[in-house]
C-alpha cells in the first residue's frame, strides 16, 4: 500500500492538471476566503468562512482529483494491474487516494489555523476536527463512485460537476442562513448537517449534545457515499 502511494505521490507533482484542481485552486479559492473573512463575516459568520472553504478544498482539491486520477489509472489498465499482484483490492484503493487525502486534509489545516489566527480561534476544536473527517471520508467515497460512471480523466470534468456543485450550494445555503428553516431537508442534504457542525464548532454557544444529531447524519452521508462506491466502482474501462 505504501508503495503504491509513493508512486502515486510521484505522480500528482508530475500531472499539472491534477496540481491546478488539486493544490492551486483550492488554495487560491482558500486564501479569497481568509483574506477577506471580514466581509464574509459581515454576511454570516466566521463558521459560514470555515465550512465553505473546508468544502472548496474537498471538493477540487480531494474530490476531483481521486476522480480523475482513478479513472486515469483504470484507462490505462493500471488497475487491472494492480490486482494481479499481491495487493488487496482495499490496499489498492486506499495506496492511490491516500496522497491525494493527505494533501487536501493538509491544506485545510493550513487554511483554517491561518483563518484561525487573522481572526478568532474555533470554539470546540475536537468536534472540528471529527467533522472534518467526516467530509473527507464522505468526499472519497463519493469519488470512488462518480469513478465507476467515469470514462476517461477529460470525463470527469463533467461527471464531478454535479456533486460540487450541490455540495457548495448546500454548502453556502446551510452556512449564511443557518438550521432555522427547512431544518430538516437542509440536514437531510449532502453536507447540510456538516456545514452546521463546521459553523458551529468554529462559532461556539451550542452544547455538545446537541451536535450529535448533527454528526450522526455527517457520518451517516459517509457510509452511504461508500454504498454507492462499492455499487458503482469499476476496474477496468468502462464499454
Amino acid at each position: 500500500m505504501l508503495a503504491i502511494a509513493r508512486s502515486e505521490l510521484i505522480q500528482i507533482f508530475r500531472n499539472r492538471l491534477v496540481l491546478v484542481t488539486g493544490l492551486v485552486i483550492p488554495l487560491a479559492v482558500g486564501g479569497l476566503f481568509v483574506y477577506q473573512h471580514e466581509a464574509f463575516a459581515d454576511r454570516a459568520s466566521l463558521g459560514y468562512i470555515a465550512a465553505i472553504v473546508l468544502f472548496t478544498v474537498m471538493a477540487f482539491g480531494l474530490y476531483t482529483t481521486a476522480v480523475t486520477t482513478l479513472a486515469s489509472r483504470r484507462q490505462n489498465l493500471f488497475l487491472k494491474r494492480l490486482r494481479s499482484t499481491a495487493a488487496s483490492d482495499a490496499e489498492i484503493i486506499t495506496g492511490l487516494v491516500l496522497p491525494i487525502t493527505v494533501i487536501a486534509l493538509a491544506q485545510t489545516v493550513a487554511i483554517l489555523v491561518v483563518l484561525g489566527v487573522v481572526s478568532t480561534a474555533p470554539a470546540d476544536v475536537p468536534i472540528l476536527v471529527v467533522a472534518i473527517l467526516a467530509i473527507a471520508a464522505m468526499m472519497v467515497g463519493l469519488a470512488l463512485a462518480t469513478t465507476g460512471l467515469t470514462n476517461s480523466p477529460e470525463h470527469a470534468q463533467v461527471t464531478t460537476l454535479p456533486v460540487i456543485l450541490v455540495v457548495i450550494a448546500v454548502a453556502s445555503w446551510v452556512g449564511i442562513t443557518g438550521l432555522d428553516d427547512f431544518a430538516a431537508l437542509k440536514r437531510l442534504l449532502p453536507g447540510g448537517s456538516a456545514t452546521q457542525l463546521v459553523v458551529t464548532a468554529w462559532n461556539g454557544g451550542v452544547p455538545f449534545t446537541d451536535m450529535l444529531p448533527l454528526l450522526a447524519t455527517t457520518l451517516g452521508w459517509a457510509v452511504v457515499a461508500f454504498a454507492l462506491a462499492s455499487r458503482y466502482f469499476r476496474w477496468e474501462p468502462r464499454r
